[in-house]
């Protein structure tokens, strides 16, 4: 089968893990996301994810919380390895192995971030989680899934979503808003459009490495794109 993709990095929302809760994982959600995960892994495709905390620390927004931001920062690099955690164990249960790596080292539940070695993983067929960001205070998850994914070679951004993909403006609140189909990195900027924070959108217009904006919740939309289906919004050189 010719793939649309070969190596992938796979974006996913932290806050979609909470399904219809208030705070925390939802089973359902959880295992949603693995066998869409699977499903591409057991097409050849070489998949590396990053997934956000925001389902269990949203980072420091009160400007009157005693907590600093740096700290904050990185309680939210520790959430996303809960959520690593939590997706590993999903995925493992239904046969798909995997490597959860952390920016930060602690050893004893994920390995530390080597790019070859990260990289060995994927030509080997194993899922690589990449958990707590960058390491590094000030920089989102959207900015670390942009440096793992030109660091390992991957050929796209695949950042799963609610909507379809990036429309003129916010369809929830505009029955107007009309979706892209392509888009340029200089139409994004030029238009404000909302896909990804400044820091990982300059790291990905810098290095050429297109982005493919769709909807996750939809159960087979991954394995439909990367067999060379039109879904989403592609934003591209």
């Amino acid at each position: 089968m010719e793939l649309a993709y070969q190596r992938v990095l796979l974006k996913l929302s932290g806050e979609a893990l909470m399904g219809k809760r208030d705070f925390g994982i939802d089973n359902a959600m959880l295992l949603h996301y693995a066998e869409e995960i699977k499903s591409v892994q057991r097409m050849g495709v070489e998949v590396a994810v990053v997934i956000g905390g925001g389902n269990i620390y949203r980072g420091v927004n009160n400007e009157n919380s005693v907590i600093e931001r740096v700290q904050g920062d990185y309680m939210g690099m520790l959430a996303t390895v809960i959520n690593g955690m939590a997706l590993q164990s999903s995925l493992e249960s239904i046969g798909v192995y995997t490597r959860l790596i952390s920016a930060i080292e602690m050893k004893e539940v994920a390995e530390p971030y080597i790019r070859r070695r990260a990289i060995r993983h994927l030509e080997k067929g194993r899922v690589v989680i990449f958990s707590a960001g960058t390491g590094n205070p000030y920089f989102t998850t959207d900015s670390a899934a942009a440096l793992r994914a030109i660091e390992i070679g991957a050929d796209v951004i695949l950042k799963g979503t609610k909507v379809n993909g990036i429309y003129t403006s916010d369809p929830e609140q505009d029955s107007t808003a009309e979706m892209y189909d392509r888009v340029t990195f200089d139409e994004v900027i030029d238009n404000s459009l909302r896909v990804m924070d400044k820091t990982a959108f300059t790291l990905c217009q810098e290095n050429n490495l297109p982005i493919v904006v769709f909807n996750i919740y939809e159960e087979g939309n991954l394995q439909s794109l990367l067999k060379g289906q039109q879904l989403g919004s592609v934003v591209s050189g």
